[in-house]
């Protein structure tokens, strides 16, 4: 999943992208508050994680923006800033949970994957379809109680897909969820990992929608 990080702190910007690629994660990060509200004007990330105390543009500000412009994106708080009254300014300005610092990333991780889930209309970490158990807390996959070694990439197409069973998405909305900006990316990079998931998974799981995109069936 593409995720949206804007914290101005190096050390805490690094620890956290350390922790949450091999989480499953794709991360594109701001440092100030007004490219950070502009990434999450133009681009389309599944979560984001947002520091209330930036330059340029203040992290509650960055948040009321996208709000009043109906971008419904998830937004995961994270500040210094601990009192409660801060935590209900937060919440009332539209952020949907809220983490202090000192944090632990992989409970940063587990947060955005329930957020994920809530705004897929999913309540269980384990994904279920035809008989693949994806374990989204673990990043394992099995296919009828057997265990399916998956790279990276597959991982993270595979977790889109079964966020959105049934709906069609096209090859720029998988290329945009799967790659962070400064990754380089090949023109037939999508058909190949859509590729290997059919060898994988069988080749009815996911079809091709001439003109449009993929769907999982």
């Amino acid at each position: 999943m593409r995720v949206l990080l804007v914290e101005d702190d190096d050390d805490i910007a690094g620890r956290l992208i350390a922790g949450l690629v091999p989480a499953g994660f794709t991360v594109d990060r701001a440092d100030n508050g007004a490219d950070g509200y502009a990434m999450g004007a133009d681009e389309a990330y599944d979560a984001a994680i947002l520091d209330l105390g930036l330059p340029e543009m203040q992290g509650l500000d960055v948040l009321k923006r996208w709000r009043a412009e109906q971008r419904k994106v998830p937004v995961l708080i994270l500040t210094a800033r601990g009192t409660w009254s801060e935590k209900v300014d937060g919440l009332n300005a539209g952020a949907d949970d809220y983490i202090t610092k000192p944090f632990h990333v992989p409970e940063v991780a587990a947060r955005l994957k329930a957020l994920i889930r809530r705004s897929s209309g999913l309540a269980s970490a384990m994904l279920t379809h035809r008989g693949i158990v994806f374990d989204t807390g673990a990043n394992r996959v099995s296919l009828n109680g057997e265990n399916v070694d998956l790279t990276a990439r597959e991982l993270k197409m595979l977790n889109y897909f079964m966020h959105r069973i049934g709906r069609v998405v096209s090859q720029s909305e998988l290329t945009e969820h799967l790659y962070a900006l400064e990754d380089s990316r090949e023109s037939n990079t999508i058909e190949v990992y859509v590729s290997r998931l059919r060898r994988k998974f069988g080749s009815d799981l996911i079809t091709t929608i001439r003109g449009l995109g993929y769907r999982m069936e």
